[in-house]
């Protein structure tokens, strides 16, 4: 296959072919770290495309994914069905979770979603950590460079998508977690307008305040985008303790090995606004309608944060009813009786469970009711939960099971592979999976899930209460009351939240 860059062999199978390791911009070492992502030299001859690329720098993960210090990760995998070539297919452009400090896109694979919906998958590696998201006073680009990397295969699929049977001008830029809230960034971001046709968010905290203790333990209260001085104040005390100052700070900093910054990796694991990329807070120009004007599908699992208690098992376990009611009044203050009135613990059940309830429901579930219910007074909207209980999980349970929990989503898109760990789904769990593939990849085509012999899947109307779950019983799709399940009326006049 014939690139801007040069030719590339990839891997043909029986329904799909997939070229991994593409390069589409320059490893960002040396004067590059902390750059806006350069052109990359291209190649002669032919580059063999059926591993994977480097991940961007990382520790080793809680669902098996190894470590790395590579910066030398700029790269995207490509897959495409059988007898694609010559035609406009949608192509669908994945962003991976992993709290802006793990993943990466290979460990994704997309080929039942390529062959079944006949659609091009992309997959991406961007830039983590301190990595990715590093600021410092007067440095450009300062806390975005993982969102310009992300633009920047963007503007590849523009420039290369004809050549593996995709469509340029239609592009769904789709993402869970941490990609979910890169889509909300790149909707927000002047620089990303026109690259993507339809936007897909899954499980993502984009608009509201993230309530203290609900992503670890000993986090406060916090928005999910950090002010410009805020992370360039971070950046200064880096430099400080890496022994780097005056006007050479950033030369010296970019002279330390990676190894040198790893110990600071996760000093920078939100992203910040006030660059270029991202100029403003997108939590408000989401709420004011500035985001692009196009197609969103947007959802989230019934069960968002049991996974997160998975990931500290001990602390979960070691959570006494005191625990409880310390973390209520951390993260809500002067609400934090009613809220104890609204979720009262009961002998049935860990009180680390009834804490996944109110973090769910106040971190996850309510502020994306809320951003669909903006998003459909502009632009066609489709909202969903997630509401398989019975998925396997990937993690040791915390002393209760873990429900629908955050990321299973996207393990019915996607198998995974490379190192992640992923469920074994059974016969109607497939089924199910089956399903999504066909909403996501008509939305894809369309702009709209529905299409002949699918369940009806309703647009989301900005006073929206009512919502589809999707689950392995019945059709698949059943309208839930969203609003009673996770007292999302209650949530909107929780002060501590606005």
């Amino acid at each position: 296959m014939r690139t801007d860059l040069g030719v590339v062999r990839g891997t043909a199978f029986s329904d799909h072919l997939e070229y991994q390791g593409i390069p589409y911009a320059a490893p960002p070492v040396g004067e590059l770290r902390w750059h806006s992502p350069q052109p990359h030299a291209g190649w002669s001859g032919v580059r063999t495309a059926t591993e994977p690329g480097g991940r961007c720098a990382q520790f080793a993960s809680a669902s098996g994914t190894p470590a790395s210090d590579s910066e030398d990760c700029l790269y995207l995998n490509v897959t495409t069905p059988v007898g694609a070539q010559g035609e406009r297919l949608p192509v669908m452009v994945w962003l991976h979770g992993g709290g802006f400090v793990e993943g990466s896109g290979a460990e994704y694979d997309p080929r039942r979603l390529s062959a079944r919906g006949r659609v091009v998958v992309v997959t991406v590696n961007y830039r983590l950590g301190i990595f990715g998201n590093f600021a410092y006073p007067g440095l450009t680009g300062s806390g975005a460079y993982g969102l310009e990397d992300q633009q920047a295969a963007l503007r590849w699929v523009r420039r290369n998508a004809a050549a593996f049977g995709g469509d340029p001008d239609n592009v769904t830029l789709f993402g869970q977690s941490a990609g979910g809230e890169s889509v909300c960034a790149q909707l927000a971001s002047p620089g990303a307008r026109g690259l993507f046709q339809r936007a897909v968010i899954q499980s993502s905290m984009c608009t509201t305040k993230i309530p203290a203790n609900a992503l670890a333990p000993g986090l406060p209260t916090t928005s999910p985008w950090e002010n410009p001085a805020s992370a360039a104040a971070r950046g200064e005390s880096v430099a400080t303790e890496l022994y780097c100052a005056g006007p050479a700070a950033v030369a010296c900093l970019r002279s330390h090995a990676t190894a040198d910054l790893m110990p600071l990796f996760g000093t920078f694991a939100g992203l910040s606004y006030g660059s270029p990329t991202l100029p403003d807070d997108p939590s408000r120009v989401l709420a004011e309608g500035g985001a692009q004007p196009i197609p969103v599908l947007s959802g989230t699992t019934r069960d968002e944060t049991t996974y997160l208690q998975a990931l500290d098992p001990s602390s979960a376990s070691t959570m006494t009813a005191e625990r409880y009611h310390g973390y209520l009044a951390d993260a809500f203050a002067a609400d934090a009786d009613a809220v104890a009135h609204r979720y009262p613990m009961r002998a049935s059940e860990p009180p680390s469970r009834t804490w996944a309830s109110v973090t769910t429901d106040s971190a996850f579930a309510c502020p994306t009711l809320e951003r669909d219910r903006r998003f459909a007074a502009h632009v066609p909207t489709y909202s969903y939960e997630f509401a398989d209980a019975s998925v396997p999980p990937v993690l040791p349970e915390p002393g209760y099971p873990l429900g629908a929990y955050h990321s299973a989503d996207a393990y019915y898109l996607f198998d995974m592979r490379h190192g992640a760990i992923g469920p074994e789904l059974n016969a109607q769990q497939r089924r199910l999976s089956d399903l999504m593939i066909d909403y996501w990849t008509n939305f894809a085509r369309t702009g709209n899930p529905n299409g002949e012999r699918l369940p009806a899947w309703p647009a989301t109307e900005p006073g929206a209460t009512v919502l589809p779950a999707l689950t392995t019983s019945g059709e698949g799709v059943q309208l839930i009351d969203f609003d009673r399940e996770h007292q999302c009326s209650f949530w909107a006049e929780v002060a501590a939240l606005r």
